[in-house]
């Protein structure tokens, strides 16, 4: 019964009112085949490109931690890493 429910949630009709340019023009950027797979692409490289940001700066956070905590100097060229 869980497993039906779920399947149940993973996909869904939705009525979406969208701009058709801009949707054939990520089709062909994309490779779809379909207006379908078109979205469904979108969706998944917002999603990875949000995971790789996040991870990315989890390692900047550590980088920083682990040069005030050893003492090495960084260079903040732009002014952005906080003092103290």
């Amino acid at each position: 019964m869980q497993k039906a429910k779920q399947a149940e949630r993973k996909h869904r009709h939705k009525h979406l009112v969208l701009d058709q340019a801009k949707l054939e023009r990520a089709q062909k950027v994309l490779g779809a085949r379909t207006e379908t797979e078109t979205i469904d692409r979108a969706l998944e490289r917002v999603i990875n490109e949000d995971e790789k940001n996040r991870r990315a700066w989890a390692a900047h956070e550590r980088f920083v931690r682990e040069a005030i905590r050893d003492h090495v100097e960084i260079d903040d060229a732009l002014g952005r890493l906080k003092r103290g």
